[in-house]
């Protein structure tokens, strides 16, 4: 497949520290064989869950945004595989189809100014050459009957994510979105801030519902959108929920099901919204990690939940004192993620 880079046994055992008397992740995690086609293989494997990595950050330079989201995957996928593989949640359940081939993507994006008009159009080319890719590989693997786990990479690749999923299920399906923005920005060229709006404008995305989203980061063509569109985006706010206590959490969970999960839905997860977590858009307020994983824990087990998408992670931020730790909070939620549907 040219537009997707397999992993191998061998690739995770790099990533992973052996010890004596443990077993990691890393050694028990599904990968396709050699010579085998990878889709034909899902569909004739146990397992449930199928990781691909989107090291890209073009849609979030194409969005004024500063590079770095790319390294997340990396940082993710070595915490991965060095988690236990043990009673509470088994590495076998788990296949790494790989990673999406974004490199001659990245390559050329290197060379452009994003910060002029034209270098910004050229970006938005370049995103709508991996929504392609990302929207195929996630249909495939869905139509294989196996659950997506996106690690991106920029917000962008909702897009590509709810577009798959919606092709491989024959209708128009619905997403709920933890962040703090609405990403509903206008139909400008595409970029990591207006993937739901594509999807919306084009079908895909039948019912969105915006949780936690900061009130001071919505602007005014947003809401409108909102209004306009009331009977299928819906949102609440951060400080309806933790600051004016207008709003509780776990009421507003079960009222945010209600508006998504009767159909297949997507689950996203922009860890921007997670306070002092090293994303382009870090915040110094917003919902904690644990709140963050409950949400996981609580769609994950809904019967309709179509894939999980984790996205803007910039490990390298130069204010992360702790780069370690951005990849083992994305294979905590991953973790959380898979033990959702075993109970």
């Amino acid at each position: 497949m040219k537009n997707i880079t397999l992993f191998t046994a061998a690739d995770l055992l790099k990533y992973t520290k052996q010890r004596s008397g443990e077993i990691k992740f890393g050694e028990r995690i599904i990968t396709i064989p050699n010579g085998v086609d990878p889709f034909e293989f899902l569909k004739e494997t146990e397992a449930q869950f199928v990781l691909v990595g989107i090291p890209e950050d073009i849609g979030i330079r194409a969005n004024h945004g500063k590079p770095g989201a790319a390294k997340a995957w990396d940082y993710a996928l070595r915490s991965i595989c060095n988690m236990q593989h043990n009673r509470f949640c088994k590495g076998n359940s788990l296949i790494v189809l790989g990673q999406v081939d974004v490199s001659e993507a990245m390559e050329a994006a290197a060379t452009i100014d994003g910060r002029e008009k034209e270098g910004r159009r050229q970006l938005s080319t370049l995103v709508e050459k991996i929504d392609k890719d990302v929207s195929h590989v996630i249909c495939r693997i869905i139509q294989a009957g196996k659950i997506p786990i996106v690690l991106g990479g920029g917000h962008n690749n909702a897009y590509g994510n709810v577009k798959g999923a919606a092709l491989a299920k024959g209708k128009p399906v619905n997403a709920i979105n933890y962040d703090s923005r609405a990403r509903l920005r206008m139909l400008e060229g595409r970029h990591s801030g207006n993937g739901f709006s594509y999807a919306f404008e084009e079908g895909f995305l039948k019912n969105y519902f915006i949780f936690g989203m900061h009130e001071s980061y919505a602007n005014k063509g947003i809401l409108e959108t909102i209004k306009k569109h009331n009977d299928r985006l819906r949102y609440n706010t951060y400080e309806q929920i933790a600051v004016r206590k207008e709003k509780h959490f776990s009421e507003e969970l079960a009222l945010a099901k209600g508006f998504i999960a009767d159909d297949p839905f997507g689950l996203e997860i922009d860890l921007s919204a997670l306070p002092h977590f090293p994303t382009d858009t870090m915040t110094a307020s917003g919902f904690s990690i644990e709140k963050a994983r409950h949400f996981i824990h609580y769609f994950g087990q809904c019967r309709n939940v179509a894939y999980l998408h984790v996205c803007e992670a910039v490990p390298e931020l130069e204010c992360n004192s702790y780069v370690h730790l951005t990849g083992k909070v994305i294979a905590a939620l991953i973790a959380d993620f898979i033990k959702s549907k075993m109970n």
